[in-house]
Parts: structure tokens; sequence; C-alpha cells
């Protein structure tokens, strides 16, 4: 069973009927024992990185997310979801993360751009993760953003996207995937990426 882990952020149902349709069972719930008991854990999201760590610690989830990464059962981030994995936001100032992934969240810069990135782009494959396997490269998915991530190890990166710079648009380090984009509005092959991480089996990370 995947646990959607609910924190007040963004549309968790479409996550939910993503993967429905590629045939997962996954719940939303903001429990802890249930999110500690899941066999994967998504951690979604949309809107302000300090609203959203906020939640997380009021919610008292914090703990249960660095125990779900730590214990080796997949856990997949989903646009805020993966920016809060990392270690800093410059959003409104600065805002701690869950330091899980060293590294910072940063703004698009060029006045050029319209900000926020909204549409569909192309990722390019870097290292193809497991949740990749069925996905070619310049693929296109669907973004809505105005931050990215900056990991300090580029050996994370997964894949990248060019939007006036070169950014990443996923990661993957052992159990844990993340992604900028979001597969529950690609289409078939974001279908593809939610299924792929519904198979994941924990004893052959």
């Amino acid at each position: 069973m995947i646990a959607i882990i609910d924190y007040g952020v963004g549309n968790l149902r479409s996550v939910q009927k993503g993967f429905e349709m590629v045939g997962a069972e996954a719940i939303i719930t903001s429990n802890p024992e249930v999110i500690d008991t899941a066999s994967s854990v998504v951690l979604p999201g949309v809107g302000a990185f300090s609203d959203a760590m906020d939640n997380l610690k009021n919610l008292g989830l914090i703990e249960v997310i660095h125990s779900s990464i730590s214990s080796g059962k997949p856990f997949l981030g989903i646009c805020l979801g993966m920016q809060l994995l990392f270690t800093e936001s410059e959003e409104f100032g600065h805002c701690s993360g869950l330091d899980i992934i060293k590294g910072r969240v940063v703004r698009f810069q060029d006045s050029t751009l319209k900000v926020p990135h909204m549409g569909w782009n192309q990722l390019n494959i870097r290292k193809k993760s497991p949740i990749l396997q069925d996905i070619s490269d310049k693929t296109f998915t669907y973004f809505v953003h105005s931050y990215f991530v900056v990991p300090e190890d580029t050996g994370v990166i997964a894949t990248t996207t060019d939007y006036g710079v070169e950014f990443v648009s996923s990661i993957w380090q052992n159990n844990l995937y993340a992604v900028q984009f979001h597969p529950e509005k690609s289409q078939s092959q974001g279908l593809a990426m939610l299924k792929a991480f519904a198979g994941l089996d924990v004893g052959k990370l």
C-alpha cells in the first residue's frame, strides 16, 4: 500500500487517482502510524516552502518522513515535495528544509522568462532511475513551479530540463526519488512513472 502524505498542501486526490489508474492501492493520510507501515510513501505538494514545512512540523510528520526514507522503502517527492527534501530554500528569505538531500532551492532569475515555469517541457535524461525505465530522452512532462533545486552532489541528478537555465527536474538516490514536474498531470508518460514506482521491490533497492 502506498501512503500519500496529506499535510494540507495541494490536490492530493489527483496523485491518488494517478496511482489508481495504473492499478496501485494508494491512500491519502496524515497519520504517522499509517505512513510508517506503508510499503511506499509519496510526498506531493504545491505552494510555499515555509508554509509546507510549518504544516509538516505541526502535524508531527517530519520524523516519519526521515524514518521512511532511512528504512529503505521507496519514497517519491513530487514538485514542492521534491524541494522540501533539500537543506534550505531562498523563498521569501530563508527557510530550512528536511535536509535529506544537501542543497538549495532557488528561484528562476531570467527576467525575460515567464515565472512560474508552467506547461510542457522536455526531460534530458542524465541517469535512468528505475521510475524512468519506460521513459525516453526528451520526453515531455508537465511543470508548474517558480523555484528549482540545486543539489550539492550532482550524482543524484536523474534528469534536467531547459528553461533559461538547465535546472534539475528529477533526482534519484538509493530508494529516494523526486521529480519537479507533475507525473499525475503528464498523461501516459507520467502514469508510466507512477506504475514503475508502485512496482518497486523494496528488497531489490
